[in-house]
């Protein structure tokens, strides 16, 4: 099992969003994607767009300004 870790700190929509998409494409089933990020819109949507393509949101935290969503394909 994988892990992939995806930095989008300073990028906003939808640049977050295409990279957990690329992510998920390369991603053996089980591997863990890591996505930290800065853009508020982002922290919402990369949960929506997981739940929507089937894929396990593990965690789900906001440290200051920053967020980190952990994904499993």
């Amino acid at each position: 099992m994988a892990e992939i870790k995806v930095d989008v700190r300073g990028q906003t929509c939808p640049v977050p969003l295409v990279e957990m998409r690329k992510a998920l494409r390369k991603a053996e089933q089980g591997d863990v994607i890591e996505m930290i990020g800065t853009h508020p819109a982002s922290k919402k949507e990369i949960p929506m767009a997981a739940n929507a393509l089937s894929v396990k949101i593990i965690s789900d935290e906001q440290i200051g300004n920053e967020w980190k969503i952990r994904l499993q394909k």
